[in-house]
């Protein structure tokens, strides 16, 4: 595919690497965050609703997780899967970033052959997850071109 710059959005849709979600409010600091199969997700500030940065820690780690999960769950079902993702908040000239993002697995099997052969692949997979995988964290890693748009600008 081309640069974006040099595409339609007709065209950018018809990829078939293209990825798309939508963002709704659904009331004071609630928004709705729906994928192209239609599944949604309710983010924003306040009880039970996890903040936008909450959310990108959380597709970090969730990412990486299903890469981990995928090929170890085909050797055993795990006894306990659980990966946390955690940054540092920092200040730089008066905007805010996230910086030193660790992801944090704790995974066990079951004491089985099985189980032994998935716990002896889990380094190796984080390590791929790390370097190849993982869209999300790769993303997160590189230089990445963010353009805001306005579709509905003030007419003067």
């Amino acid at each position: 595919m081309a640069d974006s710059n040099e595409t339609s959005p007709a065209e950018r849709t018809a990829d078939p690497n293209y990825r798309s979600v939508t963002v709704e409010r659904v009331g004071l600091k609630h928004y709705r965050a729906r994928g192209a199969n239609g599944a949604t997700l309710d983010f924003g500030q306040g009880e039970g609703l996890l903040t936008p940065v909450e959310l990108l820690l959380a597709a970090v780690a969730g990412c990486s997780s299903v890469d981990v999960d995928i090929v170890t769950s085909r050797k055993a079902e795990p006894e306990n899967f659980s990966v946390q993702s955690s940054a540092l908040r920092i200040e730089e000239e008066g905007a805010v970033r996230l910086d030193d993002v660790e992801v944090s697995f704790k995974v066990t099997f079951p004491a089985t052959d099985e189980g032994a052969k998935a716990q002896s692949m889990v380094d190796r997979l984080i390590k791929l997850s790390a370097e190849k995988d993982c869209t999300v964290s790769r993303t997160v890693e590189h230089a990445t071109r963010v353009e805001f748009i306005n579709e509905n600008p003030t007419r003067g």
